[in-house]
């Protein structure tokens, strides 16, 4: 399926990020709400920086009362254990019948580290590469079992077929770890992988192992060329670059009405996003990274104009107001690019790895017939 002016079809993400929310409706209520508008999937950022609910306990909540829509929880890498973290990721695919995802992040202060009192804070550039190698160790895991090699005969009282169950032994740079995993091979085969591949360590963890590389960017030329960059490092990695989807980020505040002036009006960048058909003052970079801030129909403008420029393959959405923010993306915004044929109406598949379009990963092992 492919949209109607020729590029790649449009893929739409939010954050469920809420402040000083603790109470599970409230997640519930605006993921199912984002699932009416057809997006792809949404996230919930986690961090040992400040309380919260933990991000992927919340979204297994949310699953069971959800049907369709992806679901990505923050989970981070630095002082969890790697073991532990793609056993709860893949339990997440198994419990939302193939919708999990997983947003890879490190824990960079000094601060973080004191919680767990196992070492300093490290460099970044290192930190990442830990997160490139754990992202390999759960591909490894998620492969220790074979799709069928459950068997629950209860006449031969046999549980398991042990020829398909493959023994890991992935040693890092800081950390072992040995297999099979705990759980079996998640649904998806591998839940999806995403990374805010802004900055520069995280940008090529992001082209070897992301399926969704997140962009935080103000406009599309940027934004072009980091998704050129991205697919072109994918493919230094032997990835076919097709099988990476890049989202542009954006905060969005649609609580002003369309065409609002924002500093960005007059500006050479603002007259470039006119050309291209994207309305109110296009993005300006803020504290929290890029902020859209207009009313909806302007979004619908930008988010189509970029796309069919090929700077991006879609875009996550941050709204500033959760609730007032997500119904008017999904019942204005959405629904405009809906009526102009640019976004689904349906879901035509069930998993998250369908709706981004990707294929799920045949299994390492079962492949080569061997083990580690």
């Amino acid at each position: 399926m492919t949209a109607p002016h020729g590029r790649g079809l449009l893929h739409l993400a939010a954050a469920l990020d809420q402040q000083a929310a603790f109470d599970a409706a409230s997640y519930v209520g605006t993921a199912q709400l984002a699932e009416r508008g057809g997006l792809d999937f949404v996230t919930l950022g986690d961090t040992f920086a400040r309380p919260g609910p933990d991000a992927l306990a919340v979204l297994s909540r949310v699953a069971p009362a959800t049907r369709r829509i992806g679901l990505v929880p923050t989970v981070t890498t630095t002082h969890t254990e790697p073991f532990h973290v793609q056993a709860a990721v893949a339990t997440l695919d198994w419990v939302s019948r193939g919708r999990a995802g997983w947003q890879l992040d490190v824990s960079t202060t000094e601060g973080e580290a004191r919680l767990f009192g196992r070492r300093h804070a490290a460099p970044t550039d290192a930190l990442w590469r830990e997160a490139g190698e754990i992202a390999e160790a759960a591909a490894r895991l998620w492969d220790s079992w074979e799709d069928d090699a459950e068997i629950r005969d209860e006449a031969t009282g046999r549980f398991i077929d042990r020829d398909k169950l493959h023994h890991v032994d992935f040693q890092g740079a800081t950390f072992f770890v040995k297999g099979p995993s705990v759980v079996p091979r998640p649904p998806q085969g591998h839940p999806v992988r995403v990374v805010d591949a802004t900055e520069g360590a995280a940008r090529r963890v992001a082209a070897r192992y992301a399926d969704v590389a997140l962009v935080r960017v103000v406009g599309p030329a940027q934004a072009r060329a980091v998704r050129t960059e991205l697919r072109e490092a994918a493919a230094e990695f032997g990835r076919n670059p097709d099988t990476l989807r890049v989202l542009g980020s954006l905060v969005v505040d649609l609580g002003d009405g369309e065409c609002a002036a924002e500093p960005g009006w007059g500006s050479p960048l603002f007259e470039r996003s006119r050309e291209l058909g994207g309305g109110g003052g296009g993005p300006r970079q803020t504290a929290q990274g890029p902020l859209y801030r207009g009313g909806p129909v302007d979004l619908a403008e930008l988010i189509a104009a970029w796309h069919a420029s090929e700077a991006v393959d879609g875009f996550h959405l941050t709204p500033v107001e959760p609730r007032r923010d997500l119904e008017r993306l999904v019942n204005a915004t959405v629904a405009l690019l809906q009526h102009r044929g640019l976004f689904r109406t349906f879901y035509p598949g069930s998993t998250l790895r369908e709706h981004l379009g990707l294929a799920r990963p045949a299994n390492q092992y079962a492949v080569t017939g061997g083990a580690s």
